[in-house]
C-alpha cells in the first residue's frame, strides 16, 4: 500500500459530541518501549459529571486593525532605532573580563533589548509584595534615579486590589482552617524533609495528600513534587525519548517545552487548539513513521494544558480524546491552571466537558494556583506512577514537599471534596464561575478585544501598543488596582496586553469598581478596539 493510500484509508471523520465516528480499521502503533509505561486503556466510564458539556466557543480571536499594528510596528521601530543611534554615540562597554578567544557568554540583542525597550517599561514588572497574595496585596513602591537601570525601596506600601496573581479559589491566605492545618504539621513535622523523597524526604504527610490527590481526581495513583515546573520539565524525559514522537500544542508553557527537548524525543507542533491540525499530524506521524528510517514511531504522545495562561483559552478535551482513541496516541494533560478553577466542584476539564478521567494516560497539575501553595503532581494508572517514581528526578535529586504545604494543600483539598462542613469550597467554585463570567461579560460590553474562554479565569485584554500598556498599569496603580502586563517576547509583538487573574476572593461589588475603572481608562486611552457589535442590555451577576 502506498503512502497515498494509507492516506486515504485514515479518511478525517466529523467531530460530534466529543467523538468520532469509527471508520473502520486504521492502524495501530505506540510499540512500548523497556524506559516507558505502558498506561492501561480502560473502556470509557459515565462522565464525572452530569452536567451537559459547555457549547462550543466563537474560536475566532479578534485582531486589531491595521492602523494599530502600523502605529505598533513603528513603535518598536523607533525605540530599536534610538537604542541603535545612542549606542553608536555612546557605545555600552559591558566585555566580560578575562575571556579572551571565548565566545560571548551573553548574547548581543537580548542585552540590546533589555537597555534600550524593556528598561523603558521595566517599571510594570517585578515590583515586591509584602503581604500575602490575597484578594488584597501590599505592594512595596520603588523609584529610580537613572530612568530604569535600577531601582530602590522608597519604604512606602500600597494596598491594592490583587488582579495579578493566580489565586483562583482565593486560599491564599494567612488565616482560616487551611493555615491551622499548615501550622499543626510544621510544628508536627517540621519546616521541610530535608531530603529527597527516595532518601529519606518521605513522610506521612506527603503519602495522604498523594492518596486524596488520586481520590479527587478520580485516578488510581498520584504522585507529588515540591516544584511546578520540574514536574513537567524533570518527569517528561521518564515518560518519552528517542524514537518517540511528541505532538505539542503551538502555546504550551515553557516547562513542558523544557522537558520535552530534555527528553530527546522528536516534537511536532500543531497549532493552537486546532483539532484538523492535530489530526492531520497525527495522520502524517503514522503514515510516514520516523523522517529518517521511515519506521513506526515507539509511541505518540499528544500534549496539551487545560487553560492556556496566555491566551485564557481552554483545550477542546472531547475532540482531543476522540483523536487520541483513534490514532491510538497517548495524551498528557496539564491541568496547571484548570485544576480547582473548572468544573462543578474543581475537577478541571475532565469535569468541565464530562470527560472521563481514565481517558487521558498522564495527568499533571500544580497547587501554586487553586491550592494557594507550591508544587505539582501526576497522577494517573498505578503502573504509570510506579514508573515515575523510580525513573524521576525529582525523586532522586530534589527535596519533598514540605509538611506545611502539604497540609495546606490537603486542607484545600478536603473543602472541596465537601469534607470541611461548611461547604466553603464548593461556594467558593461558583463564586468564581461567577466572576469570571460577570467580569469577562461586561468588558467584552464595553469594546475590549479579550481572549479566551468565557469560563476562564485568566482574561487577556490586549492593548497592542506597549507605551499605552504601560499608562494603563500605571493608572490602575494609582487606584489601588495592581495586575499584570505581558508583552514582547513572552507574547507575539502585536499581542501586548493586560492579564487579569479573577478570584473567589472578589465579590460584585469589587468587580463593579475595577470595571467601572477599567471603562473610564478605557476611554481615556482609546484602546476599546472591537469592532464587533456592543448591546446595552444589563448583565446580571450569577446569570451569565
Amino acid at each position: 500500500m502506498t503512502a497515498e493510500q494509507k492516506r486515504n484509508a485514515l479518511e478525517v471523520t466529523p467531530v460530534q459530541n466529543g467523538h468520532i465516528k469509527s471508520n473502520g480499521a486504521h492502524t495501530v502503533l505506540n510499540g512500548t518501549s523497556s524506559a516507558a509505561p505502558t498506561c492501561s486503556q480502560p473502556p470509557a466510564a459515565a462522565a464525572t459529571s452530569a452536567a451537559a458539556p459547555p457549547a462550543a466557543e466563537d474560536d475566532s480571536l479578534e485582531e486589531c486593525t491595521l492602523w494599530v499594528a502600523f502605529v505598533t510596528y513603528l513603535a518598536y521601530f523607533v525605540l530599536v532605532a534610538v537604542g541603535y543611534v545612542k549606542e553608536f554615540l555612546f557605545p555600552v562597554h559591558q566585555k566580560e573580563k578575562d575571556r579572551q578567544g571565548y565566545t560571548p557568554l551573553y548574547l548581543s540583542f537580548e542585552s540590546f533589548y533589555i537597555r534600550n525597550v524593556y528598561r523603558r517599561m521595566s517599571a510594570c514588572f517585578n515590583n515586591p509584595l509584602a503581604s500575602c497574595p490575597g484578594g488584597q496585596i501590599d505592594i512595596q513602591l520603588r523609584e529610580t534615579p537613572d530612568y530604569g537601570f535600577s531601582y530602590s525601596r522608597t519604604g512606602e506600601v500600597r494596598r491594592c486590589i490583587n488582579f495579578g496573581s493566580y489565586n483562583y479559589l482565593g486560599f491564599a491566605e494567612n488565616s482560616g482552617p487551611c493555615t491551622d492545618t499548615a501550622e499543626r504539621l510544621l510544628r508536627r513535622d517540621g519546616v521541610a524533609p530535608c531530603s529527597s523523597r527516595m532518601h529519606l524526604g518521605s513522610q506521612q504527610c506527603q503519602d495522604d495528600l498523594e492518596a486524596l490527590v488520586a481520590e479527587y481526581l478520580g485516578v488510581e495513583d498520584a504522585v507529588t513534587f515540591s516544584m511546578g515546573f520540574a514536574t513537567n520539565a524533570l518527569n517528561i524525559p521518564t515518560l518519552v525519548g528517542r524514537g518517540s514522537l511528541v505532538i505539542s500544542d503551538q502555546l504550551n508553557h515553557a516547562s513542558l517545552i523544557l522537558g520535552l527537548r530534555l527528553s530527546g524525543a522528536t516534537i511536532d507542533v500543531f497549532k493552537h487548539n486546532d483539532m484538523k491540525d492535530l489530526e492531520r499530524k497525527l495522520r502524517r506521524a503514522i503514515v510516514d513513521g520516523h523522517p529518517r528510517t521511515h519506521r513506526p514511531w515507539k509511541k505518540i504522545l499528544i500534549v496539551v494544558e487545560g487553560i492556556y495562561s496566555m491566551e485564557g483559552s481552554i483545550c477542546k478535551l472531547p475532540e482531543i480524546i476522540a483523536l487520541k482513541k483513534k490514532y491510538k496516541a497517548y495524551l498528557y494533560l496539564d491541568e496547571a491552571h484548570s485544576i480547582g478553577a473548572l468544573g462543578p466542584t474543581g475537577r478541571g476539564v475532565c469535569e468541565y466537558y464530562g470527560c472521563d478521567t481514565r481517558d487521558i494516560d498522564v495527568l499533571m497539575g500544580t497547587f501554586t494556583k487553586s491550592f494557594g501553595a507550591i508544587g505539582g503532581y501526576m497522577a494517573g494508572s498505578r503502573r504509570l506512577i510506579a514508573h515515575v517514581r523510580r525513573h524521576s528526578h525529582s525523586m532522586f535529586y530534589a527535596s519533598g514537599l514540605p509538611p506545611p504545604v502539604a497540609g495546606q494543600i490537603s486542607a484545600v483539598l478536603c473543602e472541596l471534596l465537601g469534607r470541611g462542613g461548611a461547604g466553603v469550597g464548593r461556594a467558593r467554585i461558583r463564586r468564581l464561575t461567577d466572576n469570571t463570567r460577570y467580569f469577562r461579560k461586561r468588558l467584552s460590553q464595553m469594546g475590549f478585544i479579550l481572549y479566551g474562554d468565557d469560563d476562564s479565569p485568566v482574561v487577556p485584554l490586549l492593548i497592542f501598543l506597549p507605551a499605552k500598556a504601560c499608562a494603563f498599569w500605571s493608572e490602575l496603580m494609582k487606584h489601588n488596582v495592581a495586575t499584570v502586563i505581558v508583552g514582547f517576547p513572552a507574547t507575539p509583538i502585536l499581542k501586548v496586553r493586560c492579564r487579569f487573574c479573577v478570584s473567589a476572593a472578589h465579590n460584585k461589588e469589587v468587580l463593579d469598581k475595577i470595571l467601572d475603572l477599567i471603562d473610564k481608562i478605557g476611554d481615556d486611552l482609546e484602546i476599546k478596539y472591537s469592532s464587533r457589535p456592543r448591546t446595552n442590555h444589563p448583565i446580571e451577576y450569577g446569570r451569565c
